[in-house]
């Protein structure tokens, strides 16, 4: 990739070594920018810092762009000059616990090629170091934009020890505001954490992927039906733009303009054994996931019903990708090892990957109900951020949540 002008202040920066002579500083992989950076006067206004000074099981790193802060807060103007008046790009998200590849799989639809020379990747994955001391590479959000105008949003670990320690106070109470109104217990806080990053973004993103760890490991699934449930009077974003240049024309003309945006889910469970690819046990999973998410607000699979099957019934030339690219609703990865050695019937993780991007990146995704900008999306996203933490429906449910005796008051 040619290298573009410098990022704005803050992102990509590295002090110079101390031991000469000194190595060409590494870039976190950026769009390029449309517009010259800003001044770095304001290379702090993304509350990169004294707000985030506390989150010591962060793990060191070089400086992010972030959507979303570690002080809970969302920030646009580092961002705004990576985006343009272009309204032809698509929003991927992704959510998941600690470990399970979320910044692998970005780092792959990004188009990262790791073995760049002196090229870091645009978002950062942890390393056996980072695992065994039991840190967190991501707080909040953070946000890249690819070559193909994709805006990637890449999101701290749910269910992550690391993060409740850090957020937590002497007293048990959260140091970070969640919700607007009375200061809830940090157990609590964290819970809704999770929940909020799904509301918003179902809300803003076309396409959600939802990253699970092992075959059988449905907590993700019962997360973003909590989503489904809270997720309300949230609007499109499309419909929150102040711009007077936007094209009125509706992109969709079977989806109503009075309809709640939802995006698409794509579940991906992550670090399998060989033993857990099977066609078998992938369409009993989709059958599972059409009963669960059948009721919700969520489009998944389709009117025909997944047929019962078993390994014997599934003829030998078919595949785990063949199935996965008929549906593109669920998604299987192996256990990546240190050395990448591990290889099964299907392929490496690394090619598995590829196929992944492959089929998120050409998989038709919900459109916003009106065409909107780059520029506007990112204000809108704003407005939704502060309408889910100001949102009465999650605050009732947080009252819910404390009375029923389950966390700390």
């Amino acid at each position: 990739m040619a290298a573009g002008p410098s990022p704005p202040a803050g992102v990509g920066d590295r002090g110079s070594s101390s031991h000469p002579p000194p190595p060409p500083p590494p870039k976190i992989l950026l769009a390029k920018p449309p517009l010259p950076p800003p001044s770095s006067s304001g290379a702090d206004d993304d509350g990169g810092g004294g707000a985030g000074a506390g989150r010591s099981r962060q793990a060191p790193q070089p400086d992010s762009l972030s959507l979303v802060s570690d002080a809970w807060e969302i920030h646009t103007d580092k961002i705004l000059p990576y985006l343009t008046e272009n309204n032809d790009f698509m929003v991927i998200g992704v959510i998941g616990p600690t470990g399970v590849g979320k910044s692998t799989i970005m780092n792959e639809l990004y188009g990262y090629d790791g073995s760049s020379p002196g090229m870091l990747p645009p978002f950062a994955t942890q390393t056996e170091e980072i695992k065994a001391t039991a840190k967190h590479c991501t707080t909040g959000i953070d946000i890249r934009i690819s070559n193909e105008r994709v805006i990637l949003l890449d999101t701290q670990a749910v269910f992550s020890p690391s993060i409740l320690i850090d957020m937590m106070k002497p007293d048990g109470s959260s140091a970070i505001p969640v919700l607007s109104g009375d200061p809830l217990s940090a157990d609590l806080a964290h819970e809704f954490m999770g929940i909020q990053l799904g509301v918003f973004l179902a809300s803003v993103c076309n396409i959600l992927l939802v990253v699970s760890e092992g075959i059988n490991d449905l907590t993700m699934w019962d997360l973003m039906l909590t989503v489904d449930l809270l997720k309300h009077n949230i609007p499109d974003p499309s419909l929150l733009t102040s711009s007077t240049t936007q094209d009125k024309e509706n992109r969709n003309d079977n989806q109503s303009s009075n309809e709640d945006y939802i995006a698409d889910l794509c579940f991906v469970h992550a670090r399998l054994r060989e033993q857990d690819f099977s066609p078998s046990k992938l369409v009993f999973l989709r059958r599972i996931l059409e009963k669960q998410f059948g009721s919700s607000s969520f489009s998944i699979g389709s009117s025909n019903a997944t047929p019962q099957v078993s390994d014997s019934s599934v003829p030998s030339s078919m595949k785990v990708e063949d199935l996965s690219s008929n549906r593109q609703d669920i998604f299987l990865l192996p256990l990546r090892t240190p050395d990448h050695s591990t290889t099964i019937e299907f392929g490496t993780c690394s090619s598995m990957l590829g196929m992944l991007r492959d089929q998120i990146l050409s998989r038709p995704s919900r459109s916003f109900s009106k065409n909107l900008t780059e520029r506007d999306w990112l204000r809108s996203s704003a407005k939704i951020w502060d309408m889910v933490k100001r949102s009465p429906v999650i605050s009732e449910y947080s009252k819910a949540l404390q009375d029923s005796g389950l966390f700390r008051r």
